[in-house]
């Protein structure tokens, strides 16, 4: 069942013919309950701008983004707000932890900010799974580089998302680190039947997921994983 859908998905940029950028081009994509997919592309291809869009963290020129059957673009911005925090997960490059609360804190800062209580039986098995149990009440700077990323996956999974949207996350470790951070990515994939797409620039990275998508110039130029384009 596909829980992630776009339809002639288009972002450009400028007013005039001479100045457009087309970031976006019309993108058709479709990512099934339970996949693990990367996409790839160079600098510039518009894989980050497909995720912002994906993630409904920018609005598109034109076309519409489906979540389990819910057409984003169709919520007011406060809506949409409320929707992505119960519904995506979010993995960025540059962790974004909150520096003045712990590792727990963090984890559970986008139920509270919800105003729902965390569900701690939960929690406590994503920190297991992740490695981090005994890390609970450190702060993030007491922390290394993977450490901080573990905690951002915590967090994107703590509430059940529909999806988990990921920015190049291992953009900023070390070739350890990265293939450790992705090794876990694919761990709760499985354990959690959860939906994972992943941005990177990364070849050997990307062939860890279950289907690679590629985008060109704003286009989708072609998909591999299972021998098919």
């Amino acid at each position: 069942m596909s829980i992630l859908k776009t339809e002639n998905l288009k972002k450009y940029y400028g007013t005039s013919e001479e100045n457009l950028v087309k970031a976006l081009d019309g993108v058709n994509l479709q990512v099934e309950e339970g996949e693990f997919a990367a996409i790839v592309g160079t600098s510039g291809s518009g894989k980050s701008t497909l995720l912002h869009m994906m993630g409904g963290l920018d609005r598109a020129t034109e076309g519409k983004v489906f979540i389990g059957g819910k057409d984003i673009f169709s919520m007011k911005d406060e809506a949409l707000t409320i929707f992505r925090r119960r519904h995506i997960g979010f993995v960025f490059q540059n962790y974004n932890l909150v520096p003045i609360l712990n590792v727990y804190e963090n984890v559970v800062l986008p139920m509270e900010l919800d105003g729902n209580h965390a569900d701690r039986d939960w929690v406590s098995h994503i920190l297991n799974i992740l490695g981090l149990a005994d890390k609970k009440q450190k702060m993030p700077n007491q922390l290394s580089g993977g450490q901080q990323q573990r905690v951002a996956i915590a967090r994107a999974l703590a509430t059940k998302p529909a999806i988990i949207l990921a920015d190049e996350p291992t953009g900023n470790l070390d070739s350890a680190t990265s293939q450790d951070v992705i090794g876990l990515l694919k761990t709760t994939s499985s354990e959690f039947n959860q939906t994972m797409v992943m941005i990177t620039h990364n070849e050997e990275i990307a062939q860890t997921a279950d289907r690679i998508i590629r985008i060109e110039d704003g286009r989708i130029a072609g998909k591999a994983g299972d021998g098919n384009v």
